[in-house]
């Protein structure tokens, strides 16, 4: 992903959860998909469809990060 979309995407991120923490980072030797961060804890991949320019973002839930 060029730089222009990723910090589109940022700034929806952003926007949506209410968190200026949350960035889009590009993925090292892929072009088709970013990295979410929120701070410096990694949550998520972003990847983008090239047929139709959505995006869908996937974030594993473990079973220790829901633990007290």
């Amino acid at each position: 992903m060029k730089p222009a979309e990723l910090a589109k995407l940022e700034a929806f991120f952003k926007r949506t959860f209410d968190n200026p923490k949350l960035s889009v980072r590009a993925r090292p030797r892929k072009d088709d998909s970013a990295e979410v961060y929120v701070g410096e804890e990694f949550i998520g991949v972003l990847f983008r469809d090239e047929e139709d320019g959505d995006y869908n973002f996937q974030m594993a839930i473990l079973d220790i990060d829901l633990e007290d």
